[in-house]
């Protein structure tokens, strides 16, 4: 059985990630130039939290690494089905809509910090992070990631 990192669509993924974060803001996930399937799995182990969602009309997450799925207490199946917007609490979700709004008319912002919730009701904040579209190889685009290494319990 293949763990998450070495399926073929998580290694597209992440060289989704790094090619769409390397386009706006000029930084990479990790230093140095990673064959992808190396890069898939740093990335699904690395410290740090990266997730993505899709371009649905209520995007569902596609992506969450190790550290993610740890934070919001969820396994890779339970991640992958849930709506992104079920990641922040009721009262925060206009918040989080606007942000994601200004990430997708600018390309990306640094230095976001908001409140979310994982599966059993556990809030935290979300400290300095990046948010960036993501971009299909021809260019088009094809959600939204985010990914940061700070946060706190609340």
């Amino acid at each position: 059985m293949q763990t998450v990192w070495q399926r073929d669509n998580v290694i597209a993924l992440t060289q989704i990630f790094e090619h769409s974060l390397r386009h706006w803001t000029g930084r990479t996930l990790l230093p140095g130039v990673v064959p992808p399937a190396k890069l898939a799995k740093a990335v699904f182990h690395a410290p740090f939290v990266l997730v993505a969602h899709g371009t649905e009309a209520d995007p569902v997450l596609q992506y969450g690494n190790r550290t993610a799925l740890a934070l919001w207490e969820m396994s890779w199946e339970e991640l992958t089905q849930t709506p992104s917007r079920l990641t922040a609490e009721a009262p925060n979700r206009e918040e989080r809509a606007r942000l994601l709004a200004a990430v997708t008319a600018k390309g990306f912002i640094d230095d976001y910090s908001g409140i979310r919730i994982s599966k059993s009701g556990q809030r935290f904040r979300i400290l300095q992070a990046t948010v960036w579209n993501l971009l299909s190889s021809d260019g088009n685009l094809c959600g939204q990631a985010a990914k940061f290494d700070h946060w706190e319990m609340l």
